[in-house]
């Protein structure tokens, strides 16, 4: 996997990635672009999120959304690294059985999200819930 992160000026950055899809990131000045740590909890949400999608699509779970909302705790400090993150995913459709939501999100904890795990593995306290909602 590679990337390229370019200055563009003040502390405004482009990371463009090996698959050729490109990110405005900012300092927080301008806020015209995301944060650095905003995007790493953006990158851990979506990893799970992505799991949890798709282990769902294969128990054929009839699902019509899901999202992740996710809360990260960072010290007032510098370095802030994140001590704790509380993820906690909506998963909406008909049907849907708790006993194979509640197994997507443990094996995504546990098994298949590399970016979560990676953090888990760096002392971060990592929170998963989830919430099941009926259309």
């Amino acid at each position: 996997m590679q990337a390229r992160v370019t200055w563009v000026d003040g502390v405004t950055f482009v990371g463009e990635a090996g698959s050729g899809n490109s990110v405005v990131m900012e300092g927080g000045q301008k806020n015209n672009g995301i944060r650095p740590m905003e995007m790493m909890l953006l990158g851990a949400g979506g990893c799970a999120s992505y799991d949890v999608v798709t282990i769902l699509q294969k128990a054929r779970q009839d699902i019509v959304s899901c999202h992740c909302e996710l809360t990260g705790e960072r010290p007032d400090a510098t370095p802030a690294p994140f001590t704790r993150i509380e993820m906690e995913f909506v998963v909406r459709g008909r049907g849907v059985k708790e006993t194979q939501v509640a197994r997507a999100v443990e094996l995504s904890a546990d098994k298949y999200c590399s970016a979560s795990i990676m953090l888990k593995n760096a002392g971060v306290e990592i929170v998963h819930r989830y919430r099941i909602e009926e259309v």
